[in-house]
């Protein structure tokens, strides 16, 4: 099988199906990917939260691609095995104005630089505290080219894929998506060193290598699907916080804003430190969404980040 690749400035900003691919490869190819960060190369390590504010918005989430897949036709789904995934030794978190789940209760921009020990696989959230993030790299879009004319954004997931933000599909998961036109048009970006379910990341620029496949025999993939590797859930614990709301996402809201007060209490972080941890390192679960009128979401906080326990 062949390996291909595809450098950084080989990138596109929409997903568009006119867009000619820069890349033809044959079904079991596999193809390296190098990105940029999210914000297209604005943020670098040595960028303040001056910055944030005066952000081409335009430019942001671009995706490297298109690459054609031979033999992909509509109804086929394309198989994508993640096989590595390689973060810079940098990356970066923001509060963005008009971003975000609590984005009317955030108002002000603010920007976390970090350092990414990829050695020892963890980032330090703050170190005199001892609170410290593990690294868990993966691209937040992933997709194919949507049947209908484009031009449509990168920020939202689509049926087809695109910011699908999801962190179990990391090095050794297999994502399955829908093919609507001839060769697929697949491309990727936004890479992630770490994010905890719902949240946004510690972005950063990264380095994949995925293996496409062309499968005839799933008509059942609608929307993207996809297989982890080995969950090592080890003896983690958490603490948790809930939001009980008649709508699902004033629920989700209300969980974070919990969490949020939990951690400037019991951890004395202040409220914009507390918030952006819950982003990178907790998980949004649903927890119970039968008994209506009402619904339970909760934010489960992995203990193992801290090293010091509280009550």
């Amino acid at each position: 099988m062949s390996i291909h690749s595809v450098s950084r400035n080989q990138s596109h900003l929409v997903w568009d199906n006119s867009i000619q691919p820069i890349l033809r490869v044959k079904s079991g190819d596999t193809v390296k990917f190098d990105c940029l960060d999210a914000s297209n190369g604005q943020i670098n390590p040595e960028t303040t939260v001056t910055s944030v504010t005066s952000l081409v918005f335009s430019s942001l989430d671009q995706v490297n691609g298109p690459i054609f897949v031979e033999g992909a036709q509509p109804g086929d789904t394309l198989k994508v095995e993640v096989l590595s995934i390689e973060t810079a030794d940098w990356g970066w978190t923001a509060c963005i104005p008009g971003f975000g789940l609590l984005n009317d209760e955030f108002l002000e921009p603010a920007l976390k630089i970090w350092k990414l020990n990829k050695k020892e696989g963890f980032a330090y959230f703050d170190e005199a505290k001892g609170i410290k993030i593990p690294l868990n790299p993966f691209a937040g879009e992933m997709g194919v080219a949507r049947k209908e004319k484009g031009p449509f954004s990168t920020i939202p997931p689509y049926n087809t894929g695109g910011n699908i933000d999801t962190r179990h599909v990391t090095a050794g998961a297999t994502l399955y998506l829908p093919i609507e036109v001839e060769g697929a048009l697949f491309s990727m970006g936004d890479g992630h060193a770490a994010q905890g379910d719902g949240g946004t990341a510690i972005e950063t620029p990264i380095v994949a290598e995925l293996r496409f496949s062309v499968l005839k025999d799933r008509p059942y993939t609608k929307t993207p699907h996809f297989r982890t590797p080995s969950i090592n859930v080890s003896d983690e614990k958490y603490y948790c916080t809930t939001g009980i709301e008649t709508d699902l996402r004033e629920a989700a809201r209300s969980a974070v804003r919990h969490m949020v007060m939990y951690l400037e209490q019991e951890y004395k972080l202040d409220h914009v430190e507390a918030y952006m941890l819950c982003s990178v390192a907790a998980d949004l679960r649903m927890h119970e969404v039968v008994d209506m009128p009402n619904y339970l979401v909760g934010m489960m906080m992995p203990s193992s980040i801290f090293s010091q326990q509280h009550n």
